[in-house]
């Protein structure tokens, strides 16, 4: 991150050590303010109009620049995001908290600015939809498909995102010595840690691997999975090895990806273990209740049972 103003610099600063914000956090900051930075610049003619976009460079800002941001803007920058780089509403909305926060940093606690040109600037209405999954024939489908030459290991992988619903960036992160009998700890969100308890089989899983994972010249010797290089297996090669065996699966893999696998989890055990939502909330490590409701909303055939439930459902009028 050597390439953005001290100013943006020293706001990444305060979200690590003052805010304690997660690294993959800090990076969604750093990408969104520096895509709406280079939008300044352009904007306010300070770069070349044949310069391409990803290429203009913002080290040079200052704090008079930035004193000179108003709403108008602000809406202009939302407007180009969304004509120009096709971002979502969600991606809209996450770019609009990244902006708020850096100017609430700069107005109300370093205060180098005398207002602050947010306060008036609404996020775009999210659309609200049902999480999409994996139904349980094409879940075991999935399992069932597995092959190649990491195929143990990749097995274990898709069992703990079908079994424990772990994010991503938590699966990537296990070591070994955090798996403790039948309980995995993980580091999620905001630095939380919880306690994910294993299954029978997802514990299976991870033995077989166990057996075979390498034990010589290991980069990380603490890490759970491990690449052909024996290194920490990155994020970007779980996301690649997930969709391949999706294809081979026959599944769309341009549909689905690490993250519905952790909606199928949830939604498995909701639909099929009668899980409370409390202890779902849990195990999913969700902050909010509220989150966790979105799985509550998706078996339309526990809602079809429950009006045929009704005592009058058989109650029809004879004429």
């Amino acid at each position: 991150m050597d390439d953005i103003p001290i100013i943006l610099e020293d706001f990444l600063n305060y979200l690590d050590t003052i805010k304690g914000k997660s690294q993959n956090t800090i990076k969604e900051y750093y990408y969104d303010l520096r895509t709406f930075l280079r939008f300044i610049k352009k904007r306010y003619r300070l770069v070349n109009k044949d310069v391409p976009f990803n290429d203009i460079e913002i080290e040079d800002l200052d704090i008079d620049i930035i004193k000179k941001i108003n709403l108008q803007d602000l809406f202009a920058f939302l407007s180009f995001i969304n004509k120009n780089r096709d971002n979502s509403t969600n991606t809209r909305a996450r770019k609009v908290a990244s902006i708020r926060s850096f100017f609430k940093y700069l107005h109300n606690i370093v205060e180098l600015i005398d207002t602050n040109p947010t306060l008036n600037l609404e996020t775009p209405k999210l659309t609200k939809r049902h999480p999409s999954y994996l139904t349980l024939d094409e879940s075991l489908t999935l399992i069932n498909s597995i092959q190649g030459e990491f195929k143990v290991r990749d097995y274990a992988i898709i069992m703990i995102f079908l079994n424990c619903g772990l994010r991503l960036s938590e699966l990537v992160s296990i070591d070994i010595d955090r798996i403790k009998d039948d309980t995995l700890t993980v580091i999620g969100k905001g630095d939380k840690e919880r306690t994910i308890y294993l299954n029978e089989s997802t514990l299976e899983a991870i033995k077989k691997y166990l057996e075979i994972r390498p034990t010589k010249n290991i980069k990380d010797k603490k890490a759970l999975f491990l690449s052909k290089r024996k290194n920490r297996l990155s994020v970007r090669a779980v996301q690649h090895l997930v969709k391949k065996h999706l294809n081979n699966a026959g599944l769309d893999p341009d549909k689905l990806s690490t993250h519905k696998l952790r909606h199928t989890a949830a939604t498995l055990m909701y639909k099929h273990g009668n899980v409370d939502i409390r202890a779902l909330q849990q195990i999913l490590g969700h902050s909010s209740v509220s989150t966790t409701q979105i799985y509550t909303h998706l078996d339309d055939e526990k809602l079809r049972q429950a009006v045929k439930s009704n005592p009058l459902s058989k109650n029809t009028k004879k004429n």
